[in-house]
């Protein structure tokens, strides 16, 4: 089942020739990594271009402006399966996950999982180098997903997926309109509520140690009322 890595990128020139070589270390025969760049004024689209003339299994998306995680996400999606992807997994650039990690990722999904969340909050999971802080608004974040959206998922708020390619054909990701970490709680309830089979791994989530986070207050306001929203759409009948 070929496979492509989306990975979305804005002001990561200092990560993204690293993690797409690391990547090439583990994937397959036929896998591919499409970058897909929101017009970083840092020249990571220029790096993205010059790697893609290297390296056969790498492609470049380039957008015309930010616009956040989730359009960047659904543009990736859809040129992968445009591609003939089977798998689509999605993953950030700045070495929180580890590429070592994507193989067991693909094989759960190869042993039928439609999709596969790799998770910090299953046995074997581990946030090594948190803080309580950030650990409590993760967890917290996390536990007030799963009260609105009635989920035993562990880890909703996680950015580390394989999707099988039905599934994004069949949730309508063109109904997604999420822009910020939402996206992946909104993603995934969609995927539940089509019925589709859901299998956390076990990952470890490092922080970036280049670069700057791009999380901000407006994306946790975003999930904070949201995730009612997607709750109350999923109760009208209209997710």
């Amino acid at each position: 089942m070929r496979a492509t890595v989306c990975l979305p990128t804005y002001n990561e020139r200092e990560n993204l020739e690293t993690m797409i070589r690391a990547l090439g270390d583990v994937l397959r025969d036929g896998d591919r990594v499409l970058v897909i760049d929101d017009a970083s004024p840092d020249g990571t689209g220029g790096i993205a271009d010059r790697l893609a003339a290297e390296l056969p299994y790498v492609g470049v998306l380039h957008r015309e402006r930010k616009e956040g995680l989730g359009p960047a996400y659904l543009a990736g999606f859809r040129r992968a399966l445009a591609d003939g992807a089977e798998l689509v997994l999605e993953m950030d650039c700045d070495f929180s996950h580890d590429p070592r990690a994507v193989p067991s990722l693909i094989a759960a999904a190869e042993n039928g999982a439609d999709l596969v969340l790799g998770s910090r909050y299953v046995p074997g999971g581990s946030i090594p180098n948190w803080g309580i802080v950030r650990r409590a608004i993760s967890l917290g974040g996390n536990i007030y997903a799963q009260v609105f959206l009635q989920s035993r998922l562990r880890d909703l708020t996680g950015g580390f997926k394989c999707f099988r390619r039905r599934v994004l054909e069949t949730i309508d990701i063109d109904a997604i309109d999420s822009k910020g970490y939402a996206f992946q709680i909104e993603t995934t309830y969609r995927v539940v509520r089509a019925g589709f089979r859901v299998v956390e791994v076990p990952i470890s989530f490092t922080d970036r140690e280049q670069g700057h986070s791009k999380m901000s207050r407006a994306i946790v306001l975003e999930a904070m009322w949201k995730v009612p929203l997607i709750r109350l759409r999923a109760l009208l009948g209209r997710l």
